[in-house]
């Protein structure tokens, strides 16, 4: 499997909100939002982020090694 990581605290910020107004559906929000800014590289690359920050809260199991 492959394990994702982040580089940012910001991204996860943003998820949470997403996940706390959206619940489930916040991935699918996530996913607009970035479609919404594909005209613009910047952006479009930080919803992605965000998107992946989205499934990684939303997993329900442990992924990679526990220290």
């Amino acid at each position: 499997m492959y394990i994702q990581s982040l580089m940012d605290r910001h991204s996860f910020d943003e998820a949470a909100a997403l996940v706390a107004e959206f619940g489930p559906e916040a991935v699918v929000e996530a996913a607009f939002l970035a479609d919404s800014h594909r005209t613009d590289p910047a952006s479009f690359a930080r919803w992605r982020q965000v998107e992946r920050a989205v499934l990684m809260l939303q997993l329900e199991d442990v992924v990679g090694e526990l220290h």
